[in-house]
């Protein structure tokens, strides 16, 4: 069934083909990145963005929000699982998680950063260089819980996730006035590349070998940008697609660049955007549920409890919610999920 291309996106990110090829071990799986990914680090911090209450959560283990921002699980956990590590990837700054969980798989996304150090003031969270230094931290931590030759090798052969860059240009660049008068687009694509390439060169000096960054989704079509454009009728952005196609054609450059550069890396790019519009243009290709969620979301309607319409009706009254709280989950229901942007 079409339906089942959705299932493989979200479970292996693009990952698991690309790294099936190098007939390599995985032993953990690290991540840094934004909401996409993070799976609770902004509960311990101050800041406004956090997702610590319903509907977050609902279908988690044990039914509470993570500060993931989902019902239930995000595609790390579970791309953490297909490569039979652990069913979820907790938070480094989780204080009810140590290094024996984090020694097969960490996270230090922080929800609303950015490539840009600007983008994380804008809701006081956590900067894409804290993530770095966090990790600097951790490293020294599992050396004195495994050793350093265990260790090394977890280091070297660990899988590194890295999903941002939605947040630099929609809620920074677009927004704010600092970086627009600054930079052209072009310009501030450049700059978040250099931050990129930045980035990966020191992981890859500290040791990682095997790395996924994940391009920009047709961010123009997104739920905050498609609401702002009423104007229009709600379609898609075009000039917002078109920045986010730019920048994933400038990291793919990018990673061919390093990949060159630098002796024993594995690195790929995890391109979303042409699979996700395929599903904006054509979601009856992905199932009926797929189909209703995107009518749905066209209407501004958005449902609470999701098992009300997994006979497929479609209710009204009190089911009704806050706009932004559809998705599927992999086994093809319909669920919930928190802010479409962060």
């Amino acid at each position: 069934m079409a339906y089942k291309a959705l299932h493989w996106f979200l479970l292996a990110h693009l990952l698991l083909l690309q790294i099936a090829n190098t007939n390599a071990r995985v032993p953990a799986i690290i991540v840094f990145g934004d909401s996409t990914v993070d799976s609770g680090n902004n509960n311990q911090i101050s800041t406004l963005l956090k997702s610590n209450f319903e509907p977050y959560g609902r279908d988690f283990f044990g039914g509470q929000p993570t500060g993931r921002f989902s019902n239930g699980r995000i595609p790390t956990d579970f791309i953490s699982e297909a490569f039979g590590i652990k069913p979820i990837i907790p938070a480094y700054l989780d204080p009810t998680y140590d290094i024996r969980e984090f020694a097969t798989g960490v996270c230090f996304a922080s929800a609303g950063t950015g490539y840009d150090n600007a983008t994380s003031d804008v809701l006081s969270v956590m900067p894409f260089w804290k993530e770095l230094e966090y990790y600097k931290e951790y490293q020294q931590d599992l050396r004195e819980y495994l050793g350093n030759e265990i260790a090394n090798f977890v280091l070297g052969e660990a899988l590194y996730l890295i999903s941002i860059g939605t947040n630099d240009f929609l809620e920074n660049y677009y927004v704010l006035p600092q970086r627009s008068s600054q930079f052209s687009v072009e310009e501030y694509q450049n700059f978040l590349a250099g931050i990129a390439g930045n980035f990966i060169t020191e992981l890859y000096n500290l040791g990682a070998r095997k790395i996924s960054i994940s391009g920009l989704p047709p961010m123009g079509c997104l739920p905050l940008e498609r609401t702002t454009n009423i104007l229009s009728g709600g379609v898609c952005k075009k000039e917002r697609n078109a920045v986010a196609k730019d920048f994933n054609e400038k990291l793919k450059g990018l990673t061919a660049d390093l990949n060159k550069q630098l002796p024993g890396i594995r690195l790929v790019l995890s391109n979303p955007y042409d699979i996700l519009l395929e599903m904006i243009q054509n979601p009856e290709f992905f199932g009926k549920p797929f189909a209703m969620l995107f009518l749905l979301s066209q209407s501004g309607l958005t449902l609470h409890d999701m098992n009300d319409i997994r006979s497929n009706n479609i209710i009204s009254g009190s089911s009704i919610t806050k706009r932004g709280y559809l998705t599927n989950d992999l086994s093809g229901n319909l669920i919930s999920i928190g802010d479409p942007i962060w």
